[in-house]
């Protein structure tokens, strides 16, 4: 399968708000000997509803607390962040845990599934904490989801029985079932192989594009990068535009 950016606009309509805003974020921790870790410096990003962005960056560089940072699983040092036009330090632990579930989704480069529940237990899993319509059809959403990424007929299987390409499917469905409006992908395609990680990567930025959903990827991979419309580099904890290539 080759690997084809979805046919989406390239243009934003002039209304349309920020979903995420960065402006001159830092993290950074502190080290056993009292010595501090700077781990981003002065990141600026600007993130808009069906955006298709990717970061590229060697290992160390700061992605994955970038990606948690845009994820609210971690927050700033100092600078400002909005999130859906909210400045995220007014947001408390419980508010960004309901913001996250609501409007956040997750896939992980190591899948994360629970092993003894089947591919629709799987996806059904984010829908538990979901209200109205979203819980009281969890079955249906999850079973409707997995069938769009081509498993229809695997919703009882347990993911000892899918190949490494259909279990990124189901975390690909369990990510997409509570429509989030943004999805963070982490290295997703990074334990498949090359053929059927861009036929993974394909189908996700397919269903992203076809929801409106912003989509952020961290890779390695220069042809999961170029799937994107706009590319970024992280060096050293600096955020810059680069081309659609691996660090």
């Amino acid at each position: 399968m080759s690997l084809q950016a979805p046919q989406t606009p390239q243009t934003r309509e002039p209304a349309q708000d920020p979903l995420v805003v960065l402006s001159q974020v830092t993290r950074a921790v502190s080290l056993p000997d009292s010595e501090t870790l700077q781990i981003l410096s002065g990141v600026d990003l600007t993130v808009y509803p069906g955006d298709h962005l990717s970061i590229v960056g060697r290992s160390g560089s700061g992605k994955s607390t970038l990606l948690n940072i845009l994820g609210l699983l971690d927050l700033p040092t100092s600078g400002t962040m909005t999130f859906d036009g909210t400045p995220v330090d007014r947001m408390n632990e419980k508010r960004r845990a309901v913001a996250r579930g609501g409007a956040v989704g997750f896939i992980f480069q190591q899948f994360n599934l629970l092993a003894e529940r089947t591919a629709l237990e799987n996806v059904m899993t984010p829908l538990l904490y979901a209200r109205g319509r979203q819980f009281w059809q969890r079955e249906r959403l999850a079973a409707r989801m997995l069938e769009r990424v081509g498993l229809g007929n695997r919703l009882q299987d347990r993911p000892r029985k899918l190949s490494g390409g259909e279990q990124q499917r189901v975390a690909i469905a369990r990510a997409l079932v509570r429509s989030p409006r943004l999805i963070l992908a982490d290295e997703p395609t990074g334990a498949l192989d090359i053929a059927t990680g861009q036929s993974v990567m394909a189908l996700l930025a397919e269903v992203a594009a076809e929801s409106g959903a912003a989509l952020v990827t961290i890779t390695h991979d220069p042809h999961v990068a170029a799937l994107a419309r706009e590319h970024f580099l992280l060096q050293e904890g600096r955020l810059v535009p680069g081309p659609a290539v691996a660090a």
